[in-house]
């Protein structure tokens, strides 16, 4: 799988000159939303990314490698890559992850839960939107 198509760079890349403009004109950042989540299959490590360096492998977002304490920061795309599980699996990307919630709101609700993954249905819960995966309810006949 190619963890990170042309489109969601071009997200990605987008939103990190959108951040830096304004840190260059000494105005108030942008809050972006999360674009791509990659995850280790095997374990509780998730990754949310809102931005790509110019350097085409530094990702910028909230990593949480499954010990209780999410952290935002960089990371590399490369990295990432190259891990090696068992069963020759890897590191995966998230083919129908989509957030409405900034990464603000990911860092707040994924430090108060431990997690990224408790996070999620927090946040949905929190908005009032059901899950992908959660069955409608019946229709009367």
């Amino acid at each position: 799988m190619i963890l990170l198509p042309p489109e969601l760079r071009f997200v990605l890349r987008a939103n990190d000159i959108a951040r830096r403009a304004p840190d260059r004109d000494g105005l108030a950042a942008p809050d972006p939303v999360p674009v791509v989540k990659f995850f280790n299959p095997c374990g509780a490590a998730t990754w949310l990314a809102t931005e790509l360096d110019r350097d085409g492998d530094t990702l910028f977002g909230l990593a949480d490698l499954g010990f209780g304490c999410p952290e935002l920061g960089s990371f590399s795309l490369s990295e990432l890559a190259n891990v090696r599980l068992p069963f020759g699996l890897g590191i995966e990307r998230d083919l129908s992850f989509a957030s409405v919630h900034p990464l603000s709101a990911w860092t707040e609700w994924a430090r108060r839960a431990g997690s990224i993954l408790w996070a999620e249905p927090l946040l949905r819960r929190a908005t009032g939107k059901p899950a992908n995966d959660e069955l409608p309810p019946p229709s009367e006949s």
